[in-house]
């Protein structure tokens, strides 16, 4: 499948109904202090399958957990944001990644009298996982959250909340740490989440942008232990300098990757500031964002300069 704006991108190579078995070679705490939250960095060795050296930073890959679901029927596959770079973690396109998060809730929010909790089956089966297990995967999955094929004609906008992280670590990856070397183009990571202590890969970005002068990483916490609570729409649009600036210029991509829901905040900010037409395809009759319903959300579409993956 050929697309001129990302190229080639190959999808199930390996079906779901036909999985093959990977290998765990890491599972890492990846948070930046202790946290209610429990996320690893888990990476598969696929090397030997078909799935070794089709994927691309930003696909998905599908994990088929053991058993059976409550209706005694094999659980079916769930898909995963790939975390590493197109080459892989290895650097030769066989060690897959993801940042995985545990599942724990409450198991029916419906229900008062309910007091179970929901543990998610395959979200918890991954972050049990030890170094040498084996793990049945397929994929990958995803043709238009990628990096465009030529990269140096464009600067970037990621923004994400928790765990949609995960294809922002791959592709800031490969612009940054490339073997053709480093990307000179304007990149802004910014990143929202609950408590400091929630932060992702908090390290590793931020050695990077000491390293390079072009990549900027923007943390926003939306319960400080002091100070103000800030979302990702509200430090964009409050954030003058640079975000008015780069969300005008031509050449920028914006990928919104989180929580679904996240992309309406998002939208609103770009009717703010006066570019939503180019980076959305909104309907013919006019549409008040600030006091849109999720129907009306639906009816707005990623234009060709925005990605968007919600989950």
């Amino acid at each position: 499948m050929s697309d001129p704006q990302f190229g080639d991108v190959q999808m199930h190579v390996v079906k779901p109904k036909a999985p093959v078995v990977g290998r765990v070679v890491e599972s890492t705490p990846c948070l930046k202090g202790r946290s209610a939250s429990y996320v690893r960095h888990i990476a598969i060795d696929v090397s030997g399958t078909p799935l070794a050296g089709t994927f691309r930073a930003g696909q998905s890959f599908g994990v088929i957990p053991p058993g059976e679901n409550e209706k005694g029927k094999p659980h079916a596959v769930r898909l995963y944001s790939i975390s590493a770079p197109s080459w892989g973690e290895d650097g030769n396109g066989n060690v897959v990644s993801t940042t995985c998060k545990r599942l724990i809730d409450e198991y029916s929010e419906s229900d008062s009298e309910n007091h179970e909790l929901f543990v998610g089956v395959c979200s918890n089966y991954l972050c049990d996982l030890k170094v040498g297990d084996e793990v049945l995967v397929s994929g990958p999955a995803g043709k238009r959250f990628l990096l465009p094929v030529d990269t140096a004609s464009h600067d970037y906008v990621f923004v994400a909340t928790g765990t949609g992280i995960a294809p922002f670590r791959g592709m800031v990856t490969e612009l940054l740490e490339n073997p053709d070397g480093p990307s000179s183009s304007e990149i802004h990571l910014v990143i929202g989440v609950p408590y400091g202590t929630d932060l992702m890969y908090d390290e590793w970005f931020s050695k990077l942008a000491e390293n390079h002068s072009n990549f900027h990483y923007h943390t926003v916490i939306s319960r400080p232990e002091v100070g103000r609570r800030m979302y990702v729409d509200q430090y964009i649009v409050e954030t003058e300098d640079p975000f008015h600036r780069v969300l005008a210029n031509d050449r920028t991509l914006l990928y919104i990757c989180g929580i679904e829901g996240m992309q309406v905040g998002i939208y609103r900010l770009l009717q703010t500031l006066g570019v939503a037409g180019e980076y959305l395809r909104l309907p013919e009759d006019p549409v008040d964002l600030e006091n849109a319903d999720h129907a009306t959300i639906k009816r707005i579409k990623p234009g060709e300069r925005c990605m968007v993956e919600v989950y």
